[in-house]
C-alpha cells in the first residue's frame, strides 16, 4: 500500500499543478519548438533547420498579445537581417571591415523598420548567413525556417491557449494587503504601550519597503493585463484589467499613507521619549482602530479580486461593515486626542496628522469612491480606445471616403 500510494503522489501532482501558467507556459513552448523543428526538418532533411525551433521558442511569449506582436517582429528582423547580408555579398564580401560595416547597417535597418528588442537579431541574421558560401540558399533557407517557426508559434495558441494570469496578480494584489495588515496592527501595538523612537523608525523603514512590493506587483498586474488582450478564453477582459489596476492604485495610495502614518509615530516617540506615544485609553483606541482599518483593507483585496458574484457581494458586505465599524472608532479616537491635544498643545499637529492618515486610508477603501473611480477609469480607457482607431486607419492607409462612409464627408445614408 505505501508503494502504491507513492507511485499516485507523482500523477496526483501534477493534476494539481496542469493549471498553473508556469506549467502551460513550459509545455506550450517545448511543444512549439519540437513542433516546428519536425516541420522544418520534413521541409528541409539534408540540414540541420534550428532556426524554426528557435524561432518558434521565442515567438510563443506568455500571452496572445506578445506571441503575435513578437512573431512580426521576429520574422521581419530576421528577413532583414537576410536581405542585407545578401546586398554586401554581392557588394563586397566578408573582411573584417565589410564586417563592421555590416553590423552598423543591419543595427541601423532594424531601428528603420521598428522591431523594438530584435534589433540585434538583425546583425545576428545577417551575420550568420554572411559567414557561409552558399549565400542564396542559407539565406532563403533562414527566412523559410523563420517562417515555419512563427507560424508554429501562432498556431500553438490555438491548440494550446496561452494562459491567463489574473489568479496569480490577484494573489499578489492579496498579499500586499496582508503585508499592510501586519504592518498596520504592529504600529497599533506600539501605539498602546511604550515605545523606543529606534523601533517606531523601525517601522518607518518597513513602510518604506511596501513601494518595493508595489512595485512587484505592477508587474505582476501587467503580465495579467496583457494576457487579458486579445485572449478569446477571457471574457469583459477590459473590465477585469481595470477593476485590479484601480484596486492596486488604491493600495498604491494606501501605502503611502501608511508611510506616512509611521513617519508620523516616530515623530511622536521622539518627542514623547520614555512616555507612550498614546495615554493609555486613547492607545487602546488607536490600536483597535488600526486593526479595524488593517481587517478593512484585505477585505478591500479580496473585494477586487474576486470575479463571482455571490463572494464579490459577501467581501463588498463584510468591507462595508468594516469601514463602519472603523468610522465609529474613529469618532472616539477623535475625542480622546482632542483632550489629550488640550493637555498638551504641543503635540497637537502630530495627533491631529495621525487622525488624518487613518481617514484618508478609510476614504480609499470606501465602496464609493471605488465605484467613482471605477467608472472614471473605465470612460477613460474608451475614450482611449475610440481616440486610437482614427490612427489606425490612418496608418493602414484607408481613404477618406471609406472612413467617412461616402465621398462627400458626410454620414453614410
Amino acid at each position: 500500500m505505501p508503494y502504491i500510494r507513492k507511485w499516485g503522489a507523482g500523477p496526483r501532482r501534477f493534476l494539481e499543478h496542469r493549471h498553473d501558467p508556469v506549467v502551460v507556459q513550459t509545455l506550450r513552448s517545448a511543444a512549439a519548438a519540437t513542433i516546428a523543428y519536425v516541420v522544418a526538418l520534413r521541409l528541409r532533411p539534408e540540414s540541420v533547420p534550428l532556426t524554426a525551433p528557435l524561432t518558434a521558442l521565442l515567438v510563443v511569449q506568455v500571452t496572445l498579445y506578445a506571441t503575435l506582436t513578437n512573431g512580426v517582429r521576429r520574422v521581419t528582423s530576421v528577413v532583414a537581417g537576410v536581405l542585407v547580408a545578401i546586398a554586401f555579398s554581392l557588394l563586397v564580401g566578408l573582411t573584417w571591415w565589410s564586417l563592421a560595416l555590416l553590423i552598423v547597417a543591419a543595427l541601423a535597418v532594424g531601428r528603420l523598420v521598428r522591431v523594438d528588442e530584435y534589433v540585434p537579431e538583425v546583425a545576428i541574421s545577417a551575420m550568420l548567413v554572411l559567414g557561409v558560401t552558399a549565400i542564396g540558399n542559407t539565406a532563403w533557407a533562414r527566412v523559410v525556417e523563420t517562417l515555419i517557426g512563427a507560424v508554429v508559434g501562432l498556431a500553438c495558441n490555438v491548440l494550446l491557449p496561452p494562459p491567463v494570469w489574473v489568479d496569480e496578480a490577484g494573489e499578489s494584489i492579496e498579499e500586499l494587503a496582508r503585508r499592510q495588515r501586519r504592518l498596520m496592527l504592529r504600529l497599533g501595538e506600539e501605539a498602546a504601550g511604550r515605545v523606543p523612537w529606534e523601533l517606531a523608525a523601525e517601522r518607518l523603514h518597513e513602510a518604506r519597503r511596501l513601494d518595493h512590493d508595489v512595485a512587484e506587483v505592477d508587474a505582476d498586474l501587467r503580465q495579467a493585463e496583457e494576457s487579458l488582450r486579445l485572449n478569446p478564453r477571457v471574457q469583459e477582459g477590459l473590465l477585469h484589467r481595470v477593476v485590479l489596476r484601480t484596486g492596486l492604485d488604491t493600495l498604491e495610495i494606501c501605502t503611502v499613507v501608511l508611510r506616512v502614518l509611521a513617519r508620523t509615530f516616530t515623530d511622536l516617540a521622539k518627542s514623547r521619549g520614555p512616555d507612550p506615544l498614546f495615554p493609555p485609553q486613547a492607545g487602546a483606541a488607536v490600536q483597535r482602530l488600526l486593526a479595524e482599518v488593517a481587517d478593512a483593507v484585505v477585505s478591500f483585496a479580496v473585494l477586487v479580486t474576486t470575479d463571482v458574484s455571490v463572494s464579490a457581494d459577501s467581501a463588498e458586505a463584510r468591507l462595508t461593515a468594516g469601514l463602519r465599524t472603523a468610522a465609529g472608532t474613529r469618532d472616539k479616537v477623535a475625542l480622546l486626542l482632542r483632550e489629550e491635544a488640550e493637555r498638551d498643545p504641543r503635540r497637537w499637529q502630530l495627533l491631529g496628522a495621525a487622525l488624518t492618515e487613518v481617514d484618508r486610508i478609510i476614504d480609499e477603501l470606501d465602496t464609493g469612491h471605488r465605484s467613482r473611480r471605477l467608472l472614471d477609469e473605465l470612460d477613460r480607457v474608451s475614450r482611449e480606445q475610440q481616440d486610437r482607431l482614427p490612427r489606425v486607419r490612418e496608418r493602414v492607409g484607408l481613404p477618406r471616403r471609406l472612413r467617412r462612409g461616402r465621398p462627400g464627408g458626410g454620414r453614410p445614408r
